[in-house]
């Protein structure tokens, strides 16, 4: 008997199908021009159909995907489908809108690739619901469960929309450019140029060369004018980072860019008008500095308008695990890798350690030990040689059976607490402000713990 021949269904019906379904679907030629682009596609970008097609498909989406490791290229590249890749996208009304990704190559009947086609889908209010459980907030690509982190995002969108200059105060490694990229983009003036310079990083001569400019002639080697970065920020916003590392007489000529909105380049005989917000940014004490004379003091107040202090992560510990799942899942996305997260005692040995250097250092870790597993999870010995020493709490002893998740969580907690109170000398208020919690519950979970502590108000007690 003759095999009935397998027909494929009409291309109306087809239509039909891509158009009803909630799943943003598009497709691309080997040159990334959208050929197709369905009804969720336009309600989840806010790009009309007629405006997608023919485009580059980076300029519709404007993704973080797009800047690195790209799905959609690999499952060309590689003839082969990718599955549920999270990112996000920037919509038509500027928003960022989290989305799950699939991609798959698009073959003709003989199975040549003719492109690619995406389905992605609005993770918006899943992400929304994941952040209410785990008490966490997002601003920008800032994300934090801190008290103290909330304040500071509880304010962040008026400071945004002023025109005030501000002064980020932090140690080293506490994100202090990535607050200022976020005042950025939640600014008016996100749609022009954002320019960090690290003041501290450079001679004098060379800072004034780099932020205002010269002309040609200014000097040997100078054959043509060259605009600097206060020129380029034209319109955006400007990052003086380590201000408190320039010299007196360099802060005069940074006095006068703030008091009258005008610079002079290099070999230059006119000053130039200048349309720019100034952002500072400094792991020093600027007062302390100003009361020595090393800082101006007219200088200081002009940039401390608006003060923003970013907390070290020590102060922040509960931030510990989220920003290790952002790290880890970065990394995947750049590497083509799937590892899973932490094993428990790992997360503990994290949470308890002091982090000198921050975010920074953190980063760092992870980065670490997400090249040398080669598993689905980074164990001890995958971490830096000082952080596989034995800490001051004793995890129970790891099993072939996966660890239940309550058990792991009250051992890193009881971890951190010990901590804490080490390095507050038993202060319980203090380590209570440390660990982000409120005092009764620091007193509730060490009468659960049972501890001996020191006898730090006169009498030896245990906490009952």
């Amino acid at each position: 008997m003759a095999q009935k021949k397998k027909t494929r269904p009409p291309a109306e019906v087809t239509d039909i199908i891509l158009e009803s379904i909630s799943d943003g679907v598009f497709t691309v030629d080997h040159e990334w021009r959208i050929t197709s682009f369905n009804r969720a596609a336009e309600e989840i970008t806010g790009v009309p159909r007629e405006e997608a097609i023919g485009r580059y498909c980076w300029e519709v989406f404007r993704a973080n995907m797009c800047e690195g490791d790209c799905a959609l290229r690999r499952s060309m590249q590689e003839g082969r489908s990718y599955v549920s890749s999270s990112t996000y996208i920037i919509n038509s009304e500027r928003r960022r809108i989290p989305i799950s990704v699939s991609t798959a190559p698009l073959r003709n009947e003989a199975g040549e690739i003719l492109g690619g086609v995406e389905t992605f889908r609005d993770n918006t209010v899943v992400d929304e619901l994941r952040r209410e459980l785990s008490g966490s907030q997002r601003q920008g690509d800032m994300v934090s469960a801190s008290h103290l982190m909330r304040r500071l995002f509880a304010i962040l969108p008026q400071i945004a929309e002023s025109d005030a200059t501000v002064l980020i105060e932090g140690e080293t490694g506490t994100g202090k450019e990535l607050l200022a990229r976020t005042v950025h983009e939640l600014s008016p003036r996100r749609d022009r140029p954002f320019v960090a310079i690290n003041c501290g990083a450079l001679p004098d001569t060379l800072l004034e060369s780099e932020l205002f400019g010269y002309r040609a002639g200014a000097f040997t080697g100078a054959e043509r004018d060259k605009p600097g970065y206060f020129s380029l920020a034209e319109g955006g916003t400007i990052l003086l980072d380590e201000i408190g590392e320039t010299s007196p007489a360099f802060q005069v000529k940074l006095l006068r860019v703030l008091e009258e909105r005008e610079f002079q380049p290099l070999g230059g005989t006119r000053g130039e008008r200048v349309n720019v917000r100034i952002l500072a940014a400094t792991n020093r004490d600027l007062e302390a500095l100003v009361a020595e004379g090393t800082f101006r003091r007219d200088l200081f107040y002009r940039i401390n308008v608006v003060r923003l202090e970013l907390p070290p992560l020590r102060a922040r510990r509960e931030d510990i695990p989220l920003l290790v799942e952002r790290f880890i899942g970065r990394m995947n996305r750049l590497r083509g890798r799937t590892v899973v997260g932490l094993e428990s005692e790992v997360l503990a040995r994290l949470m308890a350690h002091d982090f000198p250097g921050n975010i920074r250092e953190l980063e760092n870790i992870i980065e670490h030990g997400f090249i040398l597993c080669t598993g689905e999870r980074i164990g001890l010995h995958h971490l830096p040689a000082n952080l596989q020493a034995p800490a001051a709490a004793t995890l129970p002893a790891a099993t072939t059976e996966p660890p239940d998740l309550r058990a792991v969580r009250a051992a890193s907690e009881e971890e951190a607490i010990r901590a804490a109170l080490e390095r507050t000398n038993y202060n319980r208020l203090a380590a209570a402000r440390e660990l982000g919690m409120h005092k009764s519950t620091l007193f509730r979970k060490l009468k659960k713990l049972n501890l001996d502590l020191p006898p730090t108000d006169g009498r030896s007690r245990r906490i009952s």
